[in-house]
């Protein structure tokens, strides 16, 4: 074993150490419960900064309450090179969903140290803020704050699902400081950044299905979304009425679908990155019943593509299409405002390190588009040079059996460490 692959391998073992450190801290079985701004999210990043203290990094917290753990380069006075995800959990979740990015980048930076290497210029491990939704009905909650763009209203507007408090009451008893970022305080400037890198459980079977341990993010997809949708029909008996004589909401919907259906066959033909859901989708529980017609359904729809240009013009097909069923089944449908997330690309040269560093360690990776939303659209949205890096997941994610072998952990150590050494000896 050479010396590189010894500091590879325990720092893979501070990574074991540290994800059940993570689990026995914030166990609420059948998973893992850190709310965002909580006791158990404030223990997640205490122990990070443990971990970062043992190797001499120094530890600091913004007004918003992001840590920042520091590993001094020669000129202090150089765009820093950064790795970070979030330490939240949503309800009864999995262990790694944000936290895998956090412990990697301390295990990687561990491993560098170990090695005798020293940085150029600072690395900084960030541990943010209250990334779930699930908590603050906002995206990108802790990083946005950082960068002084949380619009100012938010702070005693969002809520937390489960207390009813806003996220300023959160933050001051927290020990944060709400009030001066709201009056524009901004603790990140893009200026000072030279490199982000998140690294992220991949949420989807990809990764596993092909074998594969690791992924090169080219992108977070954008979003086009419908969150007030409806068909309006005629409420009738399901016996009495013949077919001619319907106005069939539910038939109508299927119709819908099925059109979505076809648009996106052309889609995967031609090569083009798309998906849809249409997450919620009922009828009106006070009114429906196995004897009617249903008159009434309402429902959601979420696309996501990395081509921003391409979700609108999809929204331009899906309100031909409706126009037309709405005349077929003489009902009407409403797909409401919809809301845009533009999409996040990442840096293409940060993609080529990163490739480099799999190739050279012998790791299967492939480069794929991220379908979840992360932190790193907010650092590539204000133009600071953004990655992602995918690590093989078992059994998706947000939910309690999330699982990562650890074998894949140690084998995104080398790709992450040496991107990073690349990245700071400059």
């Amino acid at each position: 074993m050479t010396t590189d692959e010894t500091h590879w391998r325990d720092a893979a073992a501070l990574g074991t150490r540290l994800f059940d450190e993570l689990r026995r801290m914030s166990a609420n079985p059948p998973g893992v419960t850190r709310p965002a701004f909580s006791d158990r999210e404030d223990a997640a990043h205490a122990i990070a900064a443990r971990a970062a203290e043992s190797i001499g990094m120094e530890i600091s917290h913004d007004r918003a309450g992001n840590q920042y753990m520091t590993w001094p380069g020669r000129d202090r006075a150089a765009p820093r090179v950064m790795v970070g995800s979030h330490m939240d959990s949503v309800d009864h979740g999995g262990n790694f969903d944000g936290a895998a990015g956090v412990v990697l980048g301390l295990a990687a930076a561990t491993a560098l140290h170990a090695s005798g290497f020293v940085p150029a210029r600072d690395l900084v491990v960030m541990a943010i803020r209250a990334e779930e939704l699930v908590w603050f009905p906002t995206p990108y909650c802790g990083s946005r704050m950082a960068f002084g763009v949380l619009p100012a209203a938010e702070y005693e507007a969002v809520k937390r699902s489960d207390t009813g408090r806003s996220l300023a009451d959160h933050m001051r008893e927290g020990g944060w400081d709400p009030d001066a970022l709201i009056a524009g305080a901004r603790e990140l400037d893009p200026a000072t950044l030279a490199a982000y890198i998140e690294p992220h459980i991949e949420q989807g079977p990809v990764l596993d299905l092909a074998g594969e341990a690791v992924g090169v993010v080219t992108g977070i997809r954008g979003n086009l979304r419908y969150r007030h949708a409806s068909i309006t029909g005629a409420w009738a008996h399901a016996g009495g009425v013949p077919r001619e004589h319907r106005h069939d909401a539910v038939r109508a919907g299927a119709a819908l679908v099925g059109e979505l259906e076809a648009i996106w066959d052309r889609y995967d033909a031609a090569g083009e990155d798309f998906v849809a859901t249409f997450g919620e989708f009922w009828t009106d529980p006070t009114m429906h019943g196995m004897t009617k017609v249903p008159g009434l359904v309402r429902f959601t729809l979420d696309m996501r593509s990395l081509d921003n240009e391409l979700l609108w013009r999809t929204d331009g097909l899906l309100r031909e299409a409706a126009a037309s069923i709405g005349r077929r089944y003489e009902v009407t449908i409403e797909l409401g405002e919809a809301t845009n997330a533009k999409p996040a690309l990442m840096n293409p040269e940060l993609m080529d390190l990163l490739d480099a560093e799999a190739a050279r360690a012998g790791i299967a990776y492939r480069r794929m588009a991220s379908g979840g939303g992360h932190d790193c659209a907010t650092f590539a949205d204000q133009g600071v040079p953004s990655a992602m890096l995918f690590l093989r997941n078992q059994n998706g994610s947000h939910n309690p059996d999330e699982a990562i072998r650890m074998e894949d952990f140690a084998a995104a150590v080398p790709v992450l460490a040496g991107t990073l050494r690349r990245l700071l000896s400059a």
